[in-house]
């Protein structure tokens, strides 16, 4: 993932704040067996900060396990916060409207990990249990044991993944090198759209606004 300078994370405790968000959908990506492309599996997931530890668990018959277990070295990509700006919103002064280079905005975090595939029936009970409690943190389910229905059974048919995470990069890409006008104008129109993601794209771009304010190089 190219990250340009203005475009970088601020800090650790941004890209945090954005995940807790809300944002815990992402893809795996995993290395493919010899003669074969890489795989990339869309799938929930949930965060450790202690750790830092991503975790996941997939279904038994997904084709992903022999290149995992082959090569544990893997990336998980979360995006959002994305919408189209057409090429007129970003036209210079004194430029015709038509000039303008059109561009995408997103948020997007990428972790790299190395991953532990997890059989044990009660290691998964847990990692089922620590999902359930960010899912669903009301508690609206049946426990999650071992030999008990309706979990236990269906244990089997899972396999859980420990994502030790390794490096993290995180890119914000809201046009932060442009002046603080043009990003606010951007924001306004965004949300005067206000098609798909446009209004927590424009939300982004305003929370960066007033972070980064006119943004310089650093020395």
């Amino acid at each position: 993932m190219f990250i340009h300078p203005w475009d970088a994370g601020l800090d650790d405790a941004e890209w945090r704040s954005w995940l807790a968000e809300g944002h815990d959908f992402g893809q795996l990506s995993v290395n493919g067996l010899p003669g074969e492309p890489p795989s990339v599996v869309p799938t929930h997931f949930t965060h450790e900060d202690t750790r830092p530890r991503l975790l996941v668990h997939l279904a038994r018959p997904n084709p992903v396990w022999a290149a995992i277990e082959r090569d544990p070295h893997v990336l998980f990509t979360v995006i959002g916060d994305y919408a189209f700006v057409p090429g007129p919103w970003r036209a210079k002064d004194g430029v015709p409207p038509t000039d303008g280079v059109p561009t995408s905005y997103y948020a997007a975090v990428q972790f790299t990990c190395r991953a532990t595939v997890v059989d044990d029936p009660e290691a998964k009970a847990e990692l089922l249990r620590r999902q359930l409690a960010h899912f669903q943190p009301e508690g609206d389910h049946a426990p999650v044991a071992v030999g008990q229905p309706p979990y236990g059974r269906m244990l089997s048919g899972i396999r859980g993944l420990h994502l030790d995470v390794t490096d993290v990069r995180a890119k914000f890409k809201y046009d932060d090198h442009k002046p603080e006008a043009y990003r606010a104008g951007v924001a306004d129109r965004l949300t005067a759209r206000g098609e798909g993601l446009d209004v927590p794209t424009a939300r982004q771009q305003r929370r960066r606004l007033d972070r980064v304010g006119d943004w310089q190089p650093q020395p």
